[in-house]
């Protein structure tokens, strides 16, 4: 599967569907839990990413629902997929690698954001987003990871050797198999039933108005020098 072709983008881009990383995220926080020396971690991350999921849900409502975006940044919402890799992926690789020393941890913590880059990056490829939202989703998601880690400082826990493995066979399976997402399809359905609109706000709507209102100022200021 060749970088360049259809299927490694719209592979890679799976890896930020929320049905495929808040598993991981609230089986890895069992786990911490469980371990007593890690469970410092697990209110911080959870209460940050379900602030960080509030946000991008409440930004995606807006606009689809009353149609409140910015047709200067192409901004129709924060990109999900980008938010959830930032905000999971580092977590996840860093306390992979917990128990191996602090310089592999870092190692991981950047290898988890670069893979959420990479990720944010596809949602442009596959015309999914526009570069200020993937951007905004990546920068969100970015600050959870590093809050929770900042905040919580865990110590090293011993990671058995499943784990790992457990995560690199989940990730690369998973996205292959799993159904199409319907997380957009359930905003979609919130936004309109609490707008009461019957059909959503689409981008090309976002840019028809703004086109509209700049006519209409240019028609006046016309006016008003004739």
């Amino acid at each position: 599967m060749s970088s360049s072709s259809p299927e490694f983008w719209s592979f890679i881009t799976r890896l930020g569907e929320a049905q495929i990383l808040l598993p991981v995220a609230l089986a890895l926080s069992l786990w911490l839990a469980w371990r007593a020396r890690a469970t410092p971690i697990v209110p911080y991350w959870l209460a940050l990413l379900g602030i960080a999921t509030l946000i991008t849900a409440a930004t995606k409502i807006a606009f689809i629902g009353w149609g409140i975006g910015s047709a200067a940044l192409d901004f129709t919402g924060v990109s999900g997929h980008a938010m959830f890799a930032a905000a999971i992926y580092p977590v996840v690789c860093r306390l992979a690698l917990s128990g191996h020393g602090l310089a592999l941890q870092r190692l991981g913590w950047g290898g988890g954001l670069a893979l959420a880059g990479l990720i944010a990056w596809s949602r442009l490829v596959v015309q999914a987003h526009s570069p200020s939202e993937s951007l905004i989703g990546f920068l969100l998601g970015g600050s959870v990871s590093a809050l929770a880690i900042w905040i919580a400082r865990p110590r090293a826990v011993p990671v058995p050797w499943w784990m790992p493995a457990l995560l690199v066979a989940w990730f690369a399976l998973v996205p292959m198999n799993a159904p199409r997402s319907i997380t957009h399809d359930v905003v979609t359905r919130l936004a309109l039933m609490l707008s009461g609109r019957s059909q959503p706000y689409l981008r090309q709507d976002l840019h028809r108005d703004a086109g509209m209102a700049l006519d209409s100022r240019v028609s006046h200021s016309v006016k008003v020098a004739a």
